[in-house]
């Protein structure tokens, strides 16, 4: 087993963190302590326990894991995941001189965590398409409860191969709408033959990458914005179609309807280069207070 302590500059709330983390039950999260373990996908599935013991201006963490995989690509990886690399103090300051200041200041240190796996993110944005997030995160609870597996606690998404193999009729037992059942059996068998590879992907940019994916049956707009939101942690992504950005701003400007696209176009032109983070603290804005 190794242990590594990790610190970086502020603001940082991990105490947010575990607490978004706890809302889907697949997450293994024990606020008490602060401690989060995350599924490793490597060669040989690993679990890496972080542990927060520093404050929100002072964020520190204990990293420690057991496994093949070299310590520094697993360091690398967590990182990438909790958003260890990006300086929230930047933008954080960048978004007090703009009209989302007052949600900025009420989740200060709020990161944009992204999901443990490239193939679990896609999965889990096609389970998402068009659903509520309690039916939603249930069915993907059913899906990676049905032919994922657990190890020391803590539940890994199946693998595409896994999932190419199976019946359309087993996911329809699941409750999950025929089209959505060969959309996700549809792209696992484009993964397994390598027609689609995910993490090739991160080499291109995001127009790129909305080009390349659209084409796949099951995959729009939406799922792709949100992949790259949080699959690849991309940092300048606005899906003008999701209800809940649409509904925060609504709130956030005291409108009378839903914006149009175009003024969303409008909002949004001061909030780049930076407009995952604008998201993000949208969407908190009205979770908060649902």
């Amino acid at each position: 087993m190794w242990q590594e302590t990790i610190q970086f500059e502020g603001p940082y709330n991990f105490d947010l963190v575990l607490s978004h983390l706890q809302d889907d039950p697949l997450n293994w999260v024990d606020k008490r302590t602060k401690t989060l373990k995350i599924p490793y996908y490597g060669d040989k599935p690993q679990v890496v326990t972080v542990q927060g013991v520093g404050t929100t201006d002072a964020p520190k963490f204990i990293v420690t894991s057991e496994g093949p995989a070299p310590k520094d690509k697993v360091l690398q990886r967590v990182a990438h995941i909790l958003q260890w690399d990006v300086s929230l103090h930047d933008i954080h300051e960048y978004f007090l001189k703009t009209d989302l200041r007052p949600i900025f200041e009420k989740h200060k240190g709020t990161p944009l965590i992204l999901d443990f796996d490239l193939y679990a993110c896609l999965v889990k944005c096609i389970i998402h398409q068009q659903l509520n997030m309690a039916f939603a995160r249930k069915l993907t609870e059913r899906f990676v409860h049905t032919y994922g597996f657990q190890q020391e606690g803590v539940w890994f998404y199946p693998s595409p191969e896994i999932i190419a193999d199976i019946r359309i009729e087993e996911l329809r037992q699941m409750q999950f709408s025929q089209r959505k059942a060969e959309y996700i059996i549809g792209v696992s068998k484009l993964i397994v033959t390598g027609e689609l590879n995910l993490s090739d992907l991160a080499e291109l940019s995001d127009d790129e990458i909305m080009k390349r994916m659209v084409k796949i049956r099951g995959i729009g707009p939406w799922t792709v914005e949100n992949f790259l939101l949080f699959g690849l942690g991309r940092p300048n992504l606005f899906p003008k179609a999701d209800i809940g950005i649409q509904n925060a701003l609504k709130k956030l400007y005291n409108l009378e309807q839903k914006p149009t696209y175009d003024e969303m176009d409008e909002y949004k032109r001061p909030w780049e280069p930076y407009l995952s983070y604008a998201s993000l603290y949208l969407w908190r804005s009205i979770e908060a207070t649902e």
